[in-house]
């Protein structure tokens, strides 16, 4: 048994419940098979038990047959009657074939002999009776009728003695086959009887062997629940089954809960200090908000002193000074204007007032132009300030340096429910490497502090792509573009003109 059970443990739940339901299926379908092939071989035996005795009365009832319809014959004359006798003899003489007439000392066996061969010479006799009756010879024919009727009583006599005979040969079998059906009927009662004791047996190991792991299991498990975790041991495993796999991860977890509950502890106590340096960083950034507010008295004096300035070279009529004053009055007024959203209309006229002051700067050395495709996507909207820096990093990185003649080309142009806005140079280009850290979002100013060339302003360039992708809720696009040193550089907006 313990070696059974052992051997149970090893196997899976699915193995174990199809060995259950398999073999107990098996065993009764093998009992109800046996018990069918005795019973049916029992029966079959009784059957036969009186066959002999059925041959036999057939046996009698054609020799009748044979004798009256003789008799009728003989009486009527008829064809009728003639025929009648041919069908019965011949039925005889088929039912005399299949006596046993084989030479032996058995007593039933020497009768069927006798009886086989009297037939013969009945059926001979008769034969010549009827033969003579039809050619009115009457002497012979009562001669030959006088013999045959003294055979067939011979040969009934027989027929009657070795029937009694099988009868009580007979009645001794079916008396024995009697016997071997009580003794399988109560075999079958044994054999039940210790197939339901087997069954319940693998019934109780198998579903012990299933439910005890699981009971140690759900007794260990309401612990743990209870929080009683110094208390829990290690569940036993019991199988290698899935309650046994179960089991050792439950294991392992019991074991790892501590662990956990020391690294939950530390990850608090970490998340509470950062949560306290975050009070701290608002606090600063208040502190920080206050401080620009009281910047912004500077700006506003600013303006005020430059329209002073403007109203003074008006009156001195210097138009060309009061142009330029006004143009600078408007881009600080605009950089620092709390817009949070502007058109691209806005935004166009911006950098235009930004070449002008650059130009007044450089005398015209940097050759601006515009291509729009229609003035319907100047009202696109997007955040402040996108352009501007696009630019400026065009003439401080692009082509400042260069001794050709430096351009700048910004186009704006509709495509696949797209709206896109390019600002190209012809400067000295971008490397690669610092393209794809500006557009990863891991360039900063240490970066271009350490660039040898400084060809460059990534800063800028982050903090557009940052907030457009917070304006377009990451559904706009920036590409730049830059075949190589001295090929220039090409920064295309792509924004969702349909979201517009």
């Amino acid at each position: 048994m313990r070696y059974l059970s052992k051997k149970l443990s090893d196997l899976q739940l699915r193995t174990k419940l199809s060995i259950l339901i398999i073999g107990s299926t098996l065993l009764i379908l093998m009992v109800n098979i046996f018990m069918y092939y005795n019973l049916n071989r029992i029966t079959l035996q009784i059957d036969e038990v009186y066959v002999g005795n059925v041959k036999l009365n057939e046996l009698s009832d054609a020799l009748d047959m044979v004798q009256s319809s003789m008799r009728d014959y003989l009486n009527t004359k008829n064809t009728d009657s003639l025929d009648e006798y041919y069908r019965a003899a011949q039925k005889y003489s088929d039912l005399t074939n299949e006596l046993d007439v084989k030479i032996s000392d058995n007593h039933m066996i020497l009768m069927e002999r006798s009886i086989y061969w009297m037939s013969q010479k009945y059926i001979g006799l008769t034969e010549e009776t009827i033969d003579s009756k039809r050619g009115r010879n009457i002497e012979k024919y009562k001669d030959r009728y006088e013999k045959a009727s003294e055979i067939y009583s011979y040969i009934n006599s027989y027929i009657t003695s070795l029937n009694e005979y099988r009868f009580r040969a007979n009645t001794e079998s079916y008396n024995a086959l009697s016997s071997a059906v009580g003794y399988l009927e109560f075999l079958s009662i044994i054999m039940f009887a210790v197939l339901i004791a087997f069954d319940i047996m693998l019934v109780l190991l198998v579903t012990r062997n299933i439910t005890q792991p699981l009971l140690d299991l759900s007794i260990a498990a309401d612990m743990v629940s209870a929080g009683e975790l110094d208390k829990v041991e290690q569940v036993k495993v019991h199988s290698k089954d899935e309650v046994g796999v179960v089991t050792e991860a439950f294991n392992q977890m019991v074991s790892s809960i501590p662990g956990y509950l020391t690294r939950l502890k530390d990850s608090m106590e970490k998340e509470q200090l950062l949560k306290e340096k975050e009070l701290m960083m608002e606090a600063h950034l208040k502190d920080a908000h206050l401080k620009y507010l009281q910047a912004q008295i500077n700006p506003h004096f600013l303006f005020n002193t430059m329209n002073a300035g403007t109203q003074l070279a008006m009156m001195e009529h210097a138009d060309r000074t009061y142009e330029y004053i006004q143009n600078v009055a408007a881009f600080f007024r605009y950089n620092v204007s709390e817009k949070d959203e502007v058109t691209l209309r806005e935004e166009i006229e911006l950098v235009d007032t930004y070449i002008y002051i650059l130009n007044v700067r450089f005398a015209g050395d940097i050759h601006f132009s515009k291509e729009i495709e229609s003035d319907e996507l100047l009202n696109v909207k997007l955040p402040g300030m996108v352009l501007q820096p696009i630019v400026e990093n065009c003439v401080n990185y692009g082509i400042r340096d260069i001794e050709r003649e430096g351009k700048i080309m910004l186009s704006v142009y509709a495509a696949d429910a797209n709206v896109y806005i390019s600002v190209a140079d012809n400067g000295v280009g971008m490397k690669q490497e610092i393209i794809q850290s500006i557009l990863s979002g891991n360039y900063t100013s240490e970066d271009i502090e350490a660039s040898k060339d400084k060809k460059g302003n990534g800063v800028g360039l982050k903090n557009v792509i940052e907030r457009l992708k917070l304006y377009f809720d990451d559904k706009n696009s920036v590409e730049i573009i830059s075949n190589g040193r001295d090929q220039g550089t090409e920064v295309v907006i792509t924004i969702p003109y349909k979201e517009i």
